[in-house]
């Protein structure tokens, strides 16, 4: 389990990535293809409903019960996911106003969304160094297994759905660098 919770970082570091390259392309006074934008801020707000809010709160309550001292890593954790979400719906928002052709002050839209990829990285960042080594720490392998069983459909078949529904977004996903290896 925990190698697939690494693998799903490194697959949402490098979504992040192309939405940083859009970015560039926005800060550098240029029009991004806004589409594939909002075709990234679906799968993660996808992926964050549907994988990531449920994987939150079964780890997180697992963890706490096995090392109650982790507690507040995991409500600070849940607490930061849940800004970020609130962040994304708001670029999502903006999005739809943007791809409806209606004025949106692009320097505002390109702060939010430069904003929203840092807090993402950090997010990541404090999973990777806080939470997975607690989780490896205190969690056996059988323990790993029945928290395995009891999440949604994993990111694997979530990519699959998007390499066939998003091909060209799948294809700069599969050109970006992997942050890990």
């Amino acid at each position: 389990m925990l190698t697939q919770l690494r693998r799903d970082h490194a697959n949402m570091a490098r979504l992040l990535h192309v939405l940083s390259l859009k970015h560039k392309t926005l800060d550098a006074g240029e029009r991004p293809d806004f589409q594939l934008i909002r075709e990234v801020v679906d799968y993660i707000l996808d992926y964050m409903s549907g994988f990531t809010i449920p994987l939150e709160r079964v780890c997180g309550e697992h963890l706490t019960a096995k090392a109650p001292e982790a507690g507040g890593l995991s409500h600070r954790l849940a607490s930061d996911y849940h800004d970020l979400n609130e962040r994304l719906k708001r670029l999502s928002q903006d999005l739809d106003m943007i791809l409806m052709d209606a004025v949106v002050p692009m320097d505002r839209f390109a702060h939010d969304l430069k904003a929203y990829l840092d807090s993402h990285r950090a997010y990541l960042r404090a999973e990777r160094e806080e939470l997975f080594p607690l989780i490896s720490e205190h969690f056996d392998d059988d323990d790993l297994k029945r928290l395995a069983e009891e999440l949604p459909e994993g990111a694997e078949a979530k990519l699959n759905r998007l390499q066939e529904a998003y091909p060209e977004l799948y294809a700069e996903f599969r050109d970006a660098p992997s942050p890990f290896a």
